[in-house]
């Protein structure tokens, strides 16, 4: 049985967030969302909205708690390389924010959505979610950072097209490991690994990195919760 745990999301009125929460509130956790006025209305059935803004460190501690669990699911929505100035506008300057108000408030566990690195393109993308990981080092906090490439889900399912060319690559030695490491998920098995991250976290100080194989894993589990899309 687990315990219910005290969660706070930044960017739970997205994609990801919306397939989320639901699963969060139904094993029992407590979920609150940090959410700007205009997208307060969006916030699943269940979890408690808390107007504020995800860009701004002294918005985001005021609505932290010091045994809080926080998800930053904050990001650029449809990345590509134009977006370049939103990639430092909104997904860097996020968790930069989220980061220096959960070491003051003191939170006990973050968790952090980046991507698999390295990887051949998205340069842009790939330098500012590696910065959002070096930041998250360099605080001493507990946090877990999940690494997914592609997330497959309704309106995301063009990269199906790929999967013989995966399969292909991971017959090889020299690309076995390149093609595991930038697999493809399914949105279900993402929330599962969220969730399995939230509820078991490393050790007091400790980050743990979670690569595709091991969200593939997590997102696997027997209890039903991988039907979610």
């Amino acid at each position: 049985m687990i315990k219910p745990i005290n969660i706070c999301i930044t960017g739970g009125t997205g994609y990801m967030g919306q397939r989320l929460i639901p699963l969060l509130l139904a094993r029992g956790h407590r979920v609150r969302v940090v959410a700007r006025e205009s997208s307060a209305g969006h916030v699943p059935a269940g979890a408690v909205p808390v107007i504020g803004d995800a860009l701004n460190e002294e918005s985001v501690a005021g609505a932290l708690q010091p045994d809080d669990t926080l998800i930053h699911l904050v990001g650029t929505p449809h990345p590509n390389p134009a977006k370049v100035r939103e990639f430092q506008q909104v997904d860097l300057a996020s968790i930069r924010a989220t980061v220096i108000a959960a070491k003051r408030v003191g939170i006990s566990h973050l968790v952090y959505v980046s991507i698999a690195q390295p990887a051949p393109v998205m340069r842009a993308y790939l330098a500012v979610r590696a910065m959002g990981e070096a930041i998250i080092k360099q605080t001493g906090l507990t946090a877990t950072i999940l690494r997914p490439w592609y997330v497959l889900g309704p309106g995301h399912w063009w990269p199906m097209v790929l999967m013989p060319l995966y399969k292909i690559a991971e017959l090889f030695p020299s690309t076995r490991a390149s093609a595991q490491r930038l697999g493809l998920i399914t949105i279900g098995q993402m929330v599962n690994a969220l969730v399995d991250g939230v509820e078991h976290p490393p050790l007091g100080g400790q980050i743990r990195v979670v690569e595709v194989p091991a969200i593939r894993l997590a997102g696997n589990r027997s209890d039903g919760t991988a039907s979610v899309v």
